[in-house]
Parts: structure tokens; sequence; C-alpha cells
């Protein structure tokens, strides 16, 4: 249908890949540029060896949106990606205590009155009364907000009283949970958005319902495979996917996107740009001063930030008898997290561990695990000189001796046959993440929806955004949300019509490439 209409996606993250998918399969020329040499970004795979990792996140919530991505591209995810549920969702360690839920309210139910004895009912009640939060709040994401005039709408008001902007997180399931670990085991989702459960909107209660509701899926392989199977899907409809191939500039002509100045000097011209490429770092790379306007990089500094996280992938000669997740809180978790959002590094730190290898053999030798140790820290604004050798060296013990105190873990030092280390650094200077701030901009009332980048860049036209740095923010599946959203705008902006779900695409003949 648009056959004579160029698409350059700049960055081959699930949002600019999901972006990608739904335009090349209505009939747009595609062709993605990323400047890594593998497709995913910040949802890519770490490989050491015969080892397989995932670089950042280590599970996908709500699978649907996912399959009606690939429904609306005229295919089936179950033809490209093996998804394994979770179960337990997480094993959450306060000590000696284990809470290990699940999506049966029953058993989960009973698990916490065993352990907090008479906390049942404010878990079911927050499970009934979050349902009905999600149901409101979820049609908010799935549309644009670019004026005020957006505000002004059914579902605006019908959503209001259930947001809760007026309060945060942890102040909300106080009113369930008397138990401060209980309240810890609901509010931890905060840090997805990188943020605090005191600093966290209200509105974000519905994270840890989701995962309650809809559970924790593991595509075997890693979620990695989930961007491996979008490149296909692009490549399949015609899209060209460059890899290796780094974007200098977005080109502009009276305030309009006109095309791509590649690293290598090429110019690729469009008439649309995707923006995947992380925001801040576009903002301050891929633009000149003269053609920026409201997003100037002088602004960026003024915005609020996420935490970042320290890294570690660890290649072991042996099985490890521990769940998919475990999250290990901190002894005082409160003052971890306090310390965290004033930059600075705490002594007394929670740690999460991805043992995926419980569930995927794919992922290491027989016999052996893959396992990920990530600890919230500062973004690279913090306290802590992440090119100090030695402070990295010090991190890497501080976690290992933390580590070592499960009996599942007794040990672990000598088992490691490959390791790496990604840090706040890292995530800046290799990832291209502005501030090295993982979670993207924070999810603040003055940073949300229409104070938040727009899908339909403000500053130049025909350029869309997509990722965690435009509405509806950070996570896959507001990710894949964002993707759909812009992939509307732009097929409404050609006579397609209203920007309403996008409908089933056929086969394409075509075949392009991923190279």
């Amino acid at each position: 249908m648009y056959k004579e209409k160029r698409v350059i996606v700049i960055g081959a993250g699930p949002g600019g890949l999901a972006a990608a998918m739904l335009l090349s399969a209505q009939g747009y020329r595609v062709t993605v540029v990323e400047k890594q040499s593998y497709v995913g970004g910040r949802t890519s795979a770490v490989k050491l060896g015969d080892y397989t990792f995932d670089r950042g996140p280590t599970f996908l919530m709500m699978p649907h949106l996912l399959e009606e991505i690939f429904e609306s591209a005229g295919r089936k995810l179950q033809d490209y990606i093996t998804l394994k549920e979770v179960n337990p969702l997480y094993r959450l360690q306060f000590g000696e205590t284990r809470l290990e839920p699940s999506r049966d309210r029953e058993a989960t139910a009973n698990q916490i009155d065993r352990l907090f004895p008479g906390e049942s009912k404010g878990y079911l009640s927050f499970l009934k009364e979050e349902e009905e939060k999600f149901e409101r709040v979820m049609p908010l994401l799935q549309r644009p907000f670019a004026r005020l005039t957006d505000y002004v709408r059914k579902d605006t008001f019908r959503a209001l009283p259930r947001l809760h902007l007026n309060d945060h997180v942890y102040g909300r399931l106080s009113r369930y949970f008397k138990d401060e670990r209980l309240r810890y085991s609901f509010a931890f989702q905060a840090k997805y958005l990188g943020m605090s459960p005191w600093e966290c909107p209200g509105t974000f209660t519905i994270l840890s319902y989701i995962e309650h509701k809809y559970g924790l899926w593991h595509p075997i392989g890693g979620v990695n495979r989930i961007c491996g199977a979008m490149a296909e899907v692009v490549a399949e409809h015609g899209g060209d996917i460059r890899l290796g191939t780094g974007a200098k500039q977005v080109l502009t002509a009276g305030g309009t996107a006109t095309g791509v100045l590649l690293e290598n000097g090429e110019t690729l011209h469009a008439d649309y740009v995707v923006l995947n490429a992380d925001f801040g770092t576009a903002i301050t790379k891929l633009f000149q001063p003269d053609q920026l306007r409201k997003w100037k990089p002088e602004r960026l500094e003024k915005l609020k930030w996420s935490i970042s996280t320290f890294m570690l992938y660890l290649g072991l000669d042996r099985k490890v008898d521990m769940p998919h997740h475990t999250v290990m809180f901190a002894e005082n978790y409160g003052r971890n997290l306090k310390e965290m959002m004033q930059g600075k590094l705490s002594m007394d730190a929670s740690i999460y561990i991805h043992n995926p290898s419980a569930i995927d053999p794919t992922l290491a030798p027989e016999g052996k695990s893959a396992l990920y140790l990530l600890v919230p820290v500062p973004n690279v604004d913090g306290e802590t000189d992440w090119s100090d050798c030695d402070a990295l060296a010090a991190m890497r013990e501080r976690v290992l001796a933390r580590a070592e105190r499960e009996p599942a873990l007794a040990g672990l030092s000598g088992w490691i046959e490959q390791e790496k280390i990604i840090s706040p650094l890292d995530w800046q200077q290799s990832m291209h993440v502005y501030k090295g701030a993982a979670f993207n901009m924070a999810h603040s009332l003055d940073q949300m929806m229409l104070l938040r980048p727009h899908n339909a860049f403000e500053d130049v036209k025909n350029c869309y955004l997509v990722g965690g740095g435009t509405h509806p923010g950070s996570g896959l599946p507001t990710i894949m949300e964002s993707a759909r959203i812009s992939a509307r705008l732009i097929m409404e902006r050609d006579g397609h019509g209203a920007a309403q779900p996008l409908r089933q695409a056929p086969m394409a003949a075509s075949k392009g490439a991923v190279r």
C-alpha cells in the first residue's frame, strides 16, 4: 500500500524492530540502521564462550501484546519463539524468610498467611482493586499524548480516580499490607522504572499486579530471542537491517526529517525517520543545535534520570539449585533505596540473581549454568568513579561475597569459567545510554504522558520516537506500545485512517536482509 514511502529506523532495539515490523508489513520500504553488530540494544544477548546471557531484561510480561504485534505483521509468535512460564514468579528473600508467589492466587494467599499471618486479605484486596485500575489505565498507554486536549477524553476521566497521582507506590501498598517486607515484595518493581517506591507515582502499583495476573515468561534462548525474531519478520517483509552501521545525524529541511547521514558518510533519504536511539543520546549526538527548539541538550540536565545497574555475568561449571529469579533484599531495604537515589553506593545492597539455566538448557553447556547478577546502583552522576579499576574490583568482590552467603552459591567464586562486568560507565560508553541511566528518564509526574517526549517528535516533523524515552515509558510491554502508537501515527498521516490498532497484514512476497 505504501511501497513508495521510505522509513529509516535508527536503532534495532525492541521498539525500533517492532515499528519496522509493523510498517514493513503494511508495505513501507523500511531500512533499520544499527550501530552495534547485533540487534536488540539493551535487550540483546551477551555471549561468553559457550554461555549466553540476556544483557538486560530477563523476562517477558503480558505476552499477548507481543502476540498482537506479530499478528498485525501477518505472523504468529509461536512460529518464532517458544515461551515458558516462570513458576514461581520469583523468590523474594528477606533474611531467612522466603516468599515465592505465583499466578495461583489461593496458593500465594496461603503462603502469605503462613509467612505473614493475617496478611492474605490485603493481598486479595490488592489484586481486586488493581485489576479495575489496570483496566482503566491501559487505554492511556495505548494512545499518544501530544496536546492538552488529549487529556479531555472519556478514557482519561474514567481512569483519573484510579491513577492515585497524589500518592506514591509505597503509600498505596501500605493500605494493603502491614508487614514492611510484604510492602517491599509488591513495591520493588518500581525499580523497573529506575525509581524508589517513595518517588514512583501510585499509578505504578499496577506493575506488580501485572506480574501476578499475567505471569512472567521466558523465551527459550533468552529474552534477546524476541528481537531476533522481530528482525526475521522485518526481513521477510522486505525490510533491510544494516548492522554495524551507525547514524551520525538526522537530516532535516524546513524542520522536517528528510533522511539520515550515516557515520560512513552515506546519506539515506526517507519520508519518515523513526528514532529508537536512547533519547538523551539522540538529542546530544544526532541533531545539530539549530535543528532543535524544545529539546535542546541543555534541557536534558534538568530532567530526572533513572538509576543504573552493575552487572556480573558468570558462566559456571555446575548447575545451581536456585529458581529462575531471586531477589535478595538488603537488610535495611529502605536505607539501601534512599542511599541509591542520593547517588551513593550502598554497602548493604539488594541483589537480583537470574538463573535461567534452571528452565532453559540452551544457555549453557550440559551440567553448567549461565548466572546473571544485577545490583541497582546510581547512574554516572553518582559519587562512584566507575572508571576506577579498584572500585570495580571492590564492587565485584562485594557482590560475590554476598552471593556466597547463600547455601546454593557457597563457593561461587571457584566455579567461574567465563565472566563479564557491565557498569554504569559501560552502559554509557558501549551501549550509548545517556548518563548510563539503564531505565531511561524517570517516570515522575512531570515526565509522564504529555510531559514526556512525544511519539511524534515535537521538534522535527516526520520524525517519530519509540522506546523507553517516549510515551508510555520504559519496560518491554510499554516499549512495544510506543512502537504501535508511532506506527499508527505514520499510517494515519498517510491516510490510513484514524490511529486504530493495526490489522493483520498478508504474507509478503519480497525478502529483505539482516546484515
